[in-house]
């Protein structure tokens, strides 16, 4: 437990003042997730709520999300809230009140924090990484060196004469918050004030998410430069922007920093086929490459229409009727032990009996149930890999010949019959149904059939199948990435051509590989000259899919 938590509050309740950060749902402190779990109600401004709301209780109380305000930065939004935490407050409640950034630098926490303190309701800070700071930090641009340099902070929206007058006569490096229509005038104002129209400068929008974009110009050619990039006049209005002006910014030493926006996937917009549950750490994995994943399912997973061969097949697991049982799936994982809870079972009931596991999801999800598995491939993660290391019936050393193989009703025979060649009687049993999937929709199959993606992962044959019966085939610009060959002759027969293969069957491999083809499309591009831009934006036509 955290040393500033503390569960007796008294007959009012308590108020935690919480620093989202700038946009990065990573860049929340353990304090933050602590304070998250333990809240009654939470107040969020909207621009983090899909930050924090991942880390609440099932149940909270959102009413500032509920009411679908989204003015909170203004001054009448700012007096709903603190309304919303008072009511909350007054009424014994743990109230999270979660801003932008931090709360003593980006929000007008300070006036809410007076308000608590009229009333003798009890509050606390956590602090948050300051918009200022971040996102600098996330562009490439360090604020400070070895030898030090003096750093000010500037809110253009808020800033008078004299402000702009000081930090325009000094040498200092100066961090403007800003919208993106403000920036050409603020960088004037500056000159006006006694800078150089040399005096670099670096522009960021949407900082430490995957839609950043910097643009590294001086005060005197910031104007061309963004009226170059076709982002002014911005369509979407007012866009939020940090500016940084001063040698810390430099275009030159920029290149050699911007560690984040030169991620091998920076941006792209990726299609993972799968089921919510399948694709979780996939997309994870994506985000680490800069990838912006959006899971689209093709298969939806259903019982068997006649259980009970698996009812009977469960039965006989405590019955001591085999001595092995073999899993191909997280599917077949989940129905068994879906059964195993329908009978008031658990991991127990697979004491005496060997378990064999195809791939490291399948493993991962029986460990997760309390279970080891005995046997998994030492070489290819498939049906064909584990005959190649199951052992062939001993009628000395194998008390029982039979395995119990609950499997999906479209799975294949290779299994089977290999296990029958080494000696085993099997029972090979339907646990569960794969169906193809609703559509998604109208707009993600726009999307997909418009070149609105710039990757698809594939990781079965069904997968292409699937996807373009219920959301028609991808854009021929988008890169088409498959878990084996076996998928990729699938993409093929349908006429699609396949940019990338895993160097073996597995999820994590796929979206290795994919990072791989990204970094040197990146370097390729660097090396000639050229921009780096992402697959969709070289469409002819090009429309957006959209990304939460």
């Amino acid at each position: 437990m955290s040393p500033t938590t503390n569960h007796s509050y008294g007959t009012h309740g308590h108020v935690t003042f919480l620093g989202a950060g700038p946009g990065d749902p990573g860049l929340l402190t353990l304090r933050a997730v602590e304070a998250l779990a333990q809240a009654d109600v939470l107040v969020a401004d909207p621009q983090v709520y899909d930050v924090v709301r991942a880390h609440v209780r099932a149940g909270v109380d959102t009413p500032l999300q509920a009411a679908g305000d989204d003015t909170s930065t203004t001054r009448e939004g700012t007096d709903d809230a603190v309304n919303l935490v008072m009511r909350a407050a007054r009424s014994g409640k743990r109230v999270v009140r979660a801003v932008l950034g931090d709360p003593g630098l980006d929000a007008n926490a300070a006036d809410e924090m007076l308000a608590c303190s009229a009333e003798g309701i009890t509050f606390e800070v956590v602090p948050g990484v300051a918009t200022a700071v971040g996102v600098p930090a996330y562009a490439g641009v360090p604020l400070r060196n070895g030898h030090g340099a003096d750093v000010r902070f500037l809110d253009a929206r808020t800033a008078d004469a004299r402000a702009w007058t000081e930090v325009g006569a000094s040498d200092a490096t100066v961090v403007v918050s800003t919208t993106l229509e403000s920036v050409v005038a603020n960088a004037t104002e500056l000159v006006t004030a006694g800078r150089k129209p040399d005096t670099p400068l670096t522009v960021t929008v949407d900082g430490t998410t995957t839609r950043q974009r910097t643009w590294s110009a001086t005060l005197g050619s910031i104007g061309q430069t963004l009226k170059a990039a076709k982002v002014l006049p911005s369509p979407s209005g007012s866009r939020p922007a940090i500016a940084v002006v001063g040698e810390r910014g430099s275009a030159e030493q920029r290149e050699r920093l911007a560690w984040f926006e030169s991620k091998p996937l920076f941006g792209w917009q990726v299609l993972v086929p799968r089921t919510k549950e399948q694709a979780a750490s996939l997309s994870e994995q994506l985000r680490s490459y800069g990838a912006v994943p959006s899971e689209v399912p093709t298969i939806a997973v259903e019982p068997p229409r006649t259980p009970q061969q698996m009812e009977r097949a469960v039965k006989g697991l405590v019955t001591g009727r085999y001595e092995w049982i073999a899993f191909t799936s997280v599917n077949a994982v989940r129905a068994v032990r879906e059964k195993f809870e329908e009978y008031g079972l658990d991991a127990r009931a697979f004491a005496g009996i060997k378990v064999a596991a195809v791939g490291e999801q399948t493993a991962k999800a029986l460990v997760e149930f309390g279970v080891k598995p005995d046997l998994v491939p030492s070489g290819e993660q498939s049906a064909a890999g584990l005959l190649e290391d199951w052992p062939p019936y001993d009628p000395v050393f194998d008390p029982i010949d039979r395995v119990f193989l609950p499997r999906a009703d479209i799975a294949t025979e290779t299994l089977v019959a290999g296990l029958i060649e080494l000696g085993w009687e099997v029972d090979d049993v339907t646990a569960y149904r794969t169906v193809r999937a609703s559509p998604p929709p109208a707009e993600t199959r726009e999307a997909i059939k418009g070149g609105g993606f710039d990757a698809v992962l594939f990781t079965s044959s069904s997968t292409v199948r699937n996807l373009v019966g219920i959301a028609g085939k991808p854009h021929n610009v988008t890169v088409i990435a498959c878990i084996g060959p076996a998928t990729a002759k699938t993409a093929e027969e349908h006429g699609l051509r396949v940019d990338v293969m895993a160097p073996e069957p597995s999820v994590h491999k796929l979206a290795e590989a994919l990072a791989e083809f990204g970094a040197k499309r990146r370097a390729a591009a660097i090396e000639a000259g050229e921009a780096v831009q992402r697959p969709s934006e070289k469409r002819p036509t090009r429309r957006r899919a959209r990304t939460s």
